[in-house]
């Protein structure tokens, strides 16, 4: 990588989020850009990354978005006037531009680029092989290290299906940590056991290496050598049959059976072992819908699908290109972290149109395959009609998400829009917190901030606190304690920025880490959980730290009524308002992740206090107890000899414990008394 360069417009207070007007103010001479191959990136007033791009030409790209501003595509015309600097970096090779890009994308997570997140999260049929006997089970959420997984499938009940039919050929483990320790603990298999559907590891019915065994053949067959699977049960039914171990070979005919079932769910599209994704988009003037199946061994193995804004005015070559290299750049990162197979990218990537430095993605997609990838439109037979078959799918979920969410864009404007007008804003609040307070009679006082910019949820800046014992003036001082905190971070990670040079100073962002700091970004409207009091408090908290531009506001649950600092009367918005119906989700929000929070510090508390006070234990023997048994209840049930068989523990000990548990009332009842507080 070479030089790096950029203009930036330092006349901005650094404790205001206010879009600025006229591009012109930070734009480059042209002269000052290379025209060479480059990433650049625009930064808002507060220096936070608003946007990552690339670039053939850095002096060609560059200059297009300081044009005239009524033909920039409008979400571009936000971003620009939303920026108050723009920097570069100058790379040797499109394909290092590629990768760069890709980082920094990931690293800064800018709002206004495109992210192909799941527009709902599918099913996968996950398999634990870091464990010492491998689990199949359905999931949902983010990939962890040591486990594959297989899918993604539209339906759940799909993955259900396909293991109940293989379960009798690759009788694997499906059940929970719990109930294969208690199925252990008690000597018998669970049903699934009986009618084997399950070798039964749990009671040594078979080794670890003979059912890890097992789950590799299931593993195997998932990802696609079926027809060697078929064939080798063939051999062994017909094996069975010569020697007249007729009950064998009628086994081994209904596996065969079950397999054949199974594969025919997965319809075979292509008869060639094709490993392919078919890519496929459907578009307008701000959005747009890509759908991918995933084929492999010739069949479709997994379809998962994508609705974003578009950043700028794009057509679907450009869709590709900013597609393949998000999409792989994201299974590469999970495949080294163990999460998925080691070959993250098929041999084939088949796509509408090609990009327009097709050569250099193709070279950056091998080089995270390991071997050479064809990227290329199919242009006939069976490889076509799939194609055309993907494309049916990525229009028909495009045309579900304008019916779906067709007012949702305005309705979130109109919502920014009504709280600027009602609560006297000098512009609208595209960055809104909300604080609440959550705790059980003064006790575990917990606080949540949550974060919504441009109306929707950003939960990755989502924060918790745990504060001390609620004083006598109750949530008013705990409001006050959670807005102190945050916003002296705020001041402490901003502090000494607002005359640093661009070029040496990155404000916000962790020199360490690369990442944006956890308080770095001041919203345009703080939302605290409560009335008057509450909001009077967060204010004063703000004017004695100095903070002048974050409007706050209260929000009481008992009428929905907004209040503002010192004010003696709310603030009434309309029922049907979108405006307080975004307040209103924002509020819930909080006290959800507040209320969670909670729970867990409750649960803990509550589980340790149970063993305090027995001779000989300290805070390792409690989580040790803790962690084997699963819960004070289950331990209380526990025999000596059980509890001694903990590492860690002797005979003596043991004894100690048990007596002490089986003498001890269970105190967990007063946490009954007096329901959860989220204020």
């Amino acid at each position: 990588m070479g030089e790096t360069g950029g203009c930036t417009n330092l006349s901005v207070p650094s404790h205001r989020l206010v879009p600025v007007a006229d591009p012109s103010t930070y734009r480059p001479s042209p002269g000052s850009i290379p025209d060479a191959p480059g990433v650049y990136k625009f930064r808002d007033a507060t220096k936070r990354v608003i946007y990552v791009g690339k670039a053939k030409s850095l002096r060609s790209r560059l200059s297009s978005y300081f044009a005239d501003l009524s033909g920039l595509h409008p979400r571009t015309r936000q971003m620009v006037t939303t920026a108050a600097s723009v920097e570069w970096t100058v790379v040797g090779t499109e394909v290092e531009a590629l990768q760069l890009e890709y980082n920094w994308i990931k690293e800064f997570d800018p709002r206004f680029n495109v992210r192909y997140r799941d527009d709902k999260t599918y099913p996968v049929l996950a398999v634990t092989m870091h464990e010492e006997f491998p689990r199949l089970h359905v999931y949902r959420g983010p990939r962890k290290k040591g486990v594959r997984y297989f899918g993604p499938y539209a339906h759940a009940w799909a993955i259900r299906e396909t293991l109940d039919l293989l379960l009798r050929v690759f009788p694997a483990r499906t059940c929970s940590t719990g109930v294969f320790r208690r199925h252990g603990q008690i000597g018998r298999p669970c049903l699934l056991g009986y009618i084997e559907k399950c070798s039964a590891p749990c009671v040594g019915k078979v080794s670890a290496a003979e059912h890890r065994a097992i789950v590799e053949d299931f593993c195997d067959f998932l990802a696609g050598r079926t027809d060697a699977m078929v064939r080798r049960l063939e051999k062994d039914m017909a094996q069975a049959s010569e020697e007249l171990e007729f009950e064998k070979a009628a086994r081994l005919r209904d596996d065969i059976g079950a397999l054949r079932r199974a594969m025919e769910k997965q319809a075979v599209v292509l008869g060639d072992g094709t490993d392919a994704d078919v890519v496929a988009f459907a578009h307008d003037d701000l959005e747009a819908a890509v759908q991918v199946f995933h084929v492999r061994g010739g069949r479709v193995r997994g379809q998962r699908g994508w609705v974003v804004d578009k950043a700028e005015e794009m057509d679907v070559p450009a869709l590709v290109d900013q597609f393949l290299t998000q999409f792989y750049g994201e299974q590469a990162e999970l495949a080294q972290d163990g999460a998925e197979p080691a070959s993250p990218v098929p041999r084939e990537v088949l796509v509408p149109e090609l990009p327009a430095d097709a050569e250099a993605v193709g070279e950056w997609l091998s080089g995270l395959r390991g071997s050479r990838v064809q990227l290329r439109v199919p242009q006939r037979g069976d490889k076509r009609s799939l194609a055309e078959t993907v494309q049916r799918n990525a229009a028909e979920a495009f045309a579900q998400h304008k019916l779906k969410r067709a007012g949702d864009l305005t309705a979130r404007s109109a919502a920014l829009s009504e709280l600027q007008e009602h609560l006297g804003l000098d512009t609208a609040p595209l960055r809104i917190e909300c604080v609440d307070i959550s705790h059980i009679q003064g006790s575990d006082v917990v606080a949540s901030l949550v974060v919504f910019e441009d109306g929707l949820a950003r939960k990755s800046e989502y924060r918790r606190f745990a504060l001390k014992e609620a004083a006598e003036e109750g949530d008013v001082a705990s409001i006050a304690e959670v807005v102190r905190r945050r916003f002296s971070r705020y001041l402490k990670e901003t502090e000494g920025t607002e005359n640093a040079e661009p070029d040496t100073s990155t404000p916000g962002i962790d020199p360490e880490t690369g990442r944006p700091r956890r308080f770095a970004y001041p919203p345009n409207l703080l939302v605290v959980d409560g009335a008057g009091p509450q909001a009077t408090a967060a204010a004063d908290v703000l004017a004695e730290l100095g903070i002048t531009d974050v409007a706050v506001v209260g929000l009481a649950k008992r009428l929905e009524e907004v209040w503002l600092p010192a004010d003696p009367d709310p603030v009434i918005l309309p029922r049907t308002s979108d405006g307080l119906y975004l307040l209103q989700r924002v509020r819930d929000e909080a006290h959800r992740f507040a209320i969670r929070y909670h729970r867990e510090k409750r649960s803990k508390r509550v589980q340790s206090s149970a063993l305090d006070g027995v001779p000989g234990l300290g805070q390792a023997r409690k989580t040790a107890l803790i962690k084997h048994f699963g819960s004070v209840k289950k331990l209380k049930q526990a025999s000596v000899d059980e509890i001694a068989g903990v590492q860690g523990f002797g005979r003596r000990t043991a004894e100690v414990v048990h007596a002490a548990l089986a003498g001890s009332t269970n105190g967990s009842a007063e946490a009954g008394h007096g329901g959860e507080k989220g204020s």
